[in-house]
């Protein structure tokens, strides 16, 4: 029989009868993700262009930055999920983003910058999957629901990647700066806008984490993250630059970033219905194979201004078809007391170690191999990533029992 339509998102209650607050929850991802909407396309540009680093040095600097996403969402959900504060641990990393953050306004210097960067993504990178447990949390068991909220921080990465080219005409890239600032402290204000919600009292104890990490099906699942955004460091190092390097101008290059994110916001609309259809594993396993297509045809064609914009709209499957399948599996994976770490674990193997790796690698690839050559070995990483996952995951090695 044929499921109805579901409901409206916000006619919705969640465990206990009560309403998820789904508009200040959102407001939080719009917040962060209109941060990272400043920081992803420009802040590699404005660290060529404004603090004058090589294609190696940006790498090394992107790479100390995802660093930090590998230690820190884990100490930060393992304090989260001991102490019961997750909330509190939230608003006082998003507060540390900040002041830490403003030591960029000292100096350029290699090292300083390492520092600062290292200091403020400490802090940044840890308050996400803190608030991913928590917005499950509120969820209850409308996890489904996730992507409908989940899709308000792709509108914000959209709002700022097609404002700020006209901002940032000529020689204003030193405000990317500013914007950030401004944007981390938005995002702590955010924070102050949502509740706390502790996991569902029955749930399964916190000493079962080496038990769920003993299942192999775990780690090829996180295996498979890990390598998937490895995949990514050339893209989201170099695109802008690689971009302004074949003569198209900053204002295109934003609109290049908006649609991949409009895609990914399509996506998100329909995810919870793609997920009941078809299942978490297979659409997981369709995003990496895509995800190898898309570079292939980056690295290939981008003089080519249409097939640039059909590899934009593969973002929909690489990263949000991907996101939402492997959150929706980790949650499924990682259960009550576990979610915090959980989703730790995911962040910090893959968009930490994984991102790491992809940006130191991708920087020395780019500088010594080139741009094209860069892809193509991108699009290597991501096709063993999807042959891991074709074989090991499947549904129901996603079921803790």
């Amino acid at each position: 029989m044929k499921n109805p339509s579901p409901p409206d998102p916000l006619s919705l209650k969640g465990r206990g009868g009560v309403k998820p607050p789904y508009g200040r929850l959102s407001a939080f991802y719009f917040a962060y993700f209109a941060a990272l909407g400043v920081f992803v396309p420009y802040w590699t540009v404005y660290l060529k262009n404004i603090a004058g680093f090589s294609p190696a040095q940006i790498g090394e600097l992107m790479a100390v930055f995802m660093a930090t996403k590998i230690v820190a969402p884990f100490i930060w959900g393992w304090l989260a999920d001991h102490t019961g504060e997750r909330l509190r641990i939230i608003r006082l990393a998003s507060f540390l983003s900040v002041v830490c953050f403003t030591g960029v306004y000292w100096q350029h210097s290699f090292g300083w910058m390492a520092v600062v960067m290292a200091s403020f993504g400490f802090f940044w990178n840890a308050s996400l999957p803190q608030f991913e447990a928590l917005t499950l949390n509120h969820l209850g068991s409308d996890i489904q629901r996730y992507s409908r909220i989940r899709l308000w921080g792709s509108v914000g990465f959209i709002v700022m990647v097609a404002s700020l080219p006209s901002v940032l005409a000529g020689d204003n890239v030193a405000l990317v700066v500013d914007a950030l600032l401004l944007l981390f402290v938005g995002i702590w204000l955010a924070t102050w806008l949502v509740q706390d919600k502790p996991h569902a009292a029955h749930t399964l104890p916190a000493s079962r984490l080496r038990e769920v990490l003993r299942h192999p099906a775990v780690w090829v699942l996180l295996l498979a993250c890990a390598l998937q955004q490895a995949s990514h460091g050339a893209y989201y190092t170099f695109f802008s630059i690689y971009l302004e390097d074949h003569g198209y101008s900053r204002q295109f290059t934003g609109w290049m970033w908006a649609l991949g994110v409009l895609a990914e916001v399509g996506l998100f609309v329909v995810m919870h219905r793609l997920i009941g259809r078809f299942g978490a594993s297979r659409l997981f396993v369709l995003a990496l194979l895509l995800t190898a297509l898309r570079w292939v045809v980056l690295g290939t064609w981008a003089d080519n201004v249409v097939v640039l914009m059909v590899s934009q709209l593969f973002h929909a499957a690489t990263y949000g078809l991907f996101h939402a399948a492997a959150i929706h599996l980790v949650h499924h994976q990682f259960p009550g007391k576990l979610q915090g770490r959980g989703q730790a674990l995911y962040s910090g193997l893959s968009y930490g170690l994984g991102g790491a790796m992809g940006s130191l690698l991708s920087g020395y690839a780019w500088e010594y191999w080139g741009a094209a050559p860069t892809f193509y070995a991108a699009a290597g990483i991501a096709a063993f990533s999807w042959l891991l996952a074709l074989i090991y995951v499947r549904e129901e090695a996603h079921v803790t029992h």
